[in-house]
């Protein structure tokens, strides 16, 4: 399998991130999707550091109970490696080549990018099309990971009962899912719009035009910051802090004192992403700020941006025009769903 795989099998997509394993699967008749079964399962502490499996079997034992909670019966996945430990590079390329031929072209081409070893990579590439205003030449994306991050995914995925078919980069998820999103959006097809996912520890920018990824960083900021703040304030466990945040409980204080300093700090890192991205390209404005992930439900949260920044906000809801199978709860997915847009990407990619 290379690092981006291919399938026509139905396949359970498998997003692990730091404090959670999320698991999404779909299925489609008649050109609509339907949510078949889900389940978010959190992780132990620090078995997943900054998108880095740190204790492999921590994780497949979670992926296993999320497998069983969900009820899916499926035996593929398709997990994701992160953006940091990925290169991403578009090459141009003859446009005659036969597939084999392209096929070697390109592991020649990419020992000039890749950093390491061509045997310790896993490699894969997409052609795009013919380069703009050149038609004999094509552009080739080229994605490639350390072999390592590769086949900790892979064991993961297998230590939890899932053969892994499709091991894919989060921002091409991301974008996979997008799609589903775009629908929803008051802007035009072509409009630049930032997809900002803000999870536990890792806040991501991906930015799109013609639903296409043209720019993604990470920073380190999420959701684990404020809910080590509710332990420390409130004398809570890890786990009890993550309930009260999400279920309620905690003092009347929490609003004024805790989260809305939380919340003020989310829309910076918002605006410092973006502000890098201005710095970086030649864009100086984006149409749209799309928030996904889990910090994204956070009760008034895109009206803030959106007041802060001066850019229309959503919340990411990938799910919102898909029916829902009769083991699958509502309430419980529509909470859920802004932190299953890399699920839901991988998910899609049954139907590739």
């Amino acid at each position: 399998m290379g690092l981006l795989g291919n399938t026509k099998a139905p396949l359970v997509g498998v997003d692990i991130s730091s404090t959670a394993v999320k698991l999404l699967q779909l299925s489609e008749t008649g050109g609509r999707y339907r949510v078949e079964h889900y389940a978010v399962e959190p992780l132990p502490p620090n078995a997943v550091v900054e998108k880095n499996i740190v204790e492999v079997e921590a994780v497949g034992e979670a992926i296993k109970r999320a497998m069983a909670r969900s009820g899916t019966k499926l035996k593929h996945g398709a997990a994701a490696v992160s953006g940091s430990s990925v290169i991403t590079k578009i090459i141009p390329m003859q446009g005659d080549l036969e597939e084999d031929e392209l096929e070697d072209q390109v592991q020649v081409e990419a020992a000039n990018y890749i950093p390491y070893p061509i045997d310790e990579v896993s490699l894969d590439f997409e052609v795009l099309g013919p380069v703009p205003n050149n038609p004999e030449m094509i552009q080739v994306l080229l994605a490639a990971s350390r072999t390592e991050n590769v086949e900790i995914r892979q064991t993961a995925l297998e230590l939890g009962g899932l053969t892994a078919r499709v091991v894919d980069v989060e921002a091409f998820a991301m974008e996979n899912a997008f799609k589903l999103v775009s629908d929803q959006l008051s802007v035009p097809r072509d409009a630049v719009v930032a997809l900002v996912d803000v999870g536990a520890t890792m806040t991501t920018l991906n930015v799109l035009r013609n639903q296409r990824s043209i720019y993604t960083r990470e920073q380190i900021f999420g959701g684990k910051q404020l809910t080590d703040e509710v332990m420390r304030r409130y004398g809570l466990s890890y786990d009890e802090a993550g309930q009260a945040k999400r279920q309620g409980g905690l003092p009347e204080s929490y609003e004024i004192e805790v989260l809305e300093p939380f919340k003020e700090a989310m829309v910076q890192q918002v605006s410092r992403l973006l502000q890098f991205f201005y710095a970086g390209s030649d864009f100086n404005r984006v149409d749209q700020i799309v928030l996904a992930g889990g910090c994204a439900s956070i009760n008034g949260i895109a009206q803030l941006v959106e007041e802060q920044i001066g850019v229309p906000t959503v919340m990411a809801n990938p799910l919102a025009n898909m029916s829902l199978g009769p083991k699958v709860q509502a309430h419980a997915l529509a909470q859920d769903a802004p932190a299953l847009m890399i699920a839901c990407g991988l998910a899609l990619r049954s139907f590739d």
